[in-house]
C-alpha cells in the first residue's frame, strides 16, 4: 500500500507543477489523483508515473535500510523482532510524503548496554548510508527554478554542503530523488533526537545511563517546544507542535532498563560521534516555512 500512496504523492507533485491552474482542483483526493494520473499516462505523458515510481523506490528503499539495520542488529543479539512493515499515508496534497514511515516491533527487552547501543544506532546509520548518495544524485539532477509563492522546504546542512561543493543551482526544481533524500534526512534527524525510546534515546541511554538520559530528554523536550513556538511565530508553521506532543508522550513512557552493564569501547564511542554528525547535517530547525 505504501508503494501506491508514495507513487501517487510523487505523481501528484509533478502534475501540480505542470498542470494549468484550472486543473489543480483535481489533486484533492487519492481517487481524483489516480484518475488524473491514468489520464496523463494514457495520453502518453509518462513522467508523472515514472517520477512517482522513482520517489517510491528511493524513499522506501532508504526507510527499509533504516529498519533492516535495527532488525539485523536484533538478530545478531538474539532479540526477537518483526520484519519491517510500512505505514501508508494519504498522498499529496493531504500529506507531503505519502507514508508515515516504517517500523519494526521488538518483542522482548534488550538486556545489555551494548545490544541497546548497537540496535539503536544501526537504523539511522544504515538509512543515512543510502540517503547520502541519494542526496548527491538528487541535487546533481536538479534544474534551476525561480522562487514561487507558497510553502518553502528548507535545506538541511548536508544539502547546503553538496550545493556548495558541486555548484548546484539554487533554488532548484523538485525531482523525486531530491525529495526522497530530503524526507529521509528529516526522518533520520527526528529518530536521532536523544529522547525516550527514539533511536537517539537508546544511544544516549547506553552511553550515559538512566539518570542523565532523563535529564537530557527533558532538556531536549524544552528546546523542541521553544522551536515549535518560534516556528509558529516567525514562519506561521505549526509542524513542530506535533513532534513536541510525540516527545511529551515518550517522556511519560520513559525508557526500559538494561540489566547487563558493560563498557562500550572506543569503536562505539566513535559511532556515537558519527551519529551526532549525521544528526547535525540532517536536522532542519525550520524544515517548512509558510
Amino acid at each position: 500500500m505504501s508503494v501506491i500512496t508514495v507513487t501517487l504523492t510523487g505523481a501528484a507533485s509533478i502534475m501540480f507543477e505542470e498542470m494549468p491552474d484550472s486543473w489543480v482542483f483535481l489533486l484533492k483526493s487519492p481517487v481524483v489523483t489516480t484518475s488524473a494520473l491514468i489520464r496523463e499516462t494514457a495520453a502518453g505523458h509518462y513522467w508523472p508515473l515514472i517520477g512517482g515510481l522513482l520517489l517510491a523506490f528511493s524513499l522506501l528503499l532508504i526507510l527499509a535500510a533504516h529498519e533492516f539495520g535495527h532488525y539485523f542488529a536484533c538478530r545478531h543479539y538474539g532479540v526477537r523482532a518483526t520484519l519491517p512493515f510500512f505505514l501508508p499515508a494519504p498522498p499529496f496534497p493531504i500529506t507531503p510524503f505519502g507514508t508515515f514511515g516504517a517500523v519494526i516491533k521488538i518483542k522482548e527487552p534488550i538486556r545489555s548496554r551494548r545490544a541497546l547501543f548497537d540496535i539503536g544506532i544501526a537504523g539511522p546509520l544504515a538509512g543515512f548510508a543510502l540517503a547520502l548518495p541519494a542526496s548527491i544524485i538528487g541535487l546533481l539532477l536538479a534544474q534551476p527554478d525561480v522562487p514561487k509563492p507558497g510553502p518553502t522546504f528548507n535545506d538541511p546542512l548536508l544539502f547546503k554542503i553538496i550545493i556548495y561543493l558541486f555548484h548546484v543551482p539554487n533554488p532548484m526544481k523538485w525531482n523525486p530523488i531530491y525529495w526522497a533524500a530530503w524526507t529521509a534526512l528529516l526522518v533520520t534527524s527526528l529518530n536521532l533526537f536523544p529522547v525516550g525510546q527514539l533511536d537517539g534515546g537508546h544511544v544516549l541511554y547506553a552511553l550515559l545511563g538512566p539518570r542523565l538520559h532523563r535529564v537530557v530528554s527533558k532538556v531536549v523536550f524544552v528546546l523542541v517546544a521553544a522551536i515549535a513556538i518560534a516556528s509558529f511565530v516567525f514562519y506561521s508553521s505549526p509542524i513542530w507542535f506535533l513532534w513536541t506532543l510525540v516527545l511529551a508522550f515518550l517522556l511519560k513512557v520513559g525508557h526500559p532498563p538494561t540489566f547487563i552493564d558493560e563498557p562500550l569501547g572506543k569503536t562505539r564511542i566513535a559511532l556515537a560521534i558519527t551519529a551526532a554528525i549525521v544528526f547535525l547535517v540532517s536536522f532542519m530547525p525550520f524544515p517548512i516555512t509558510l
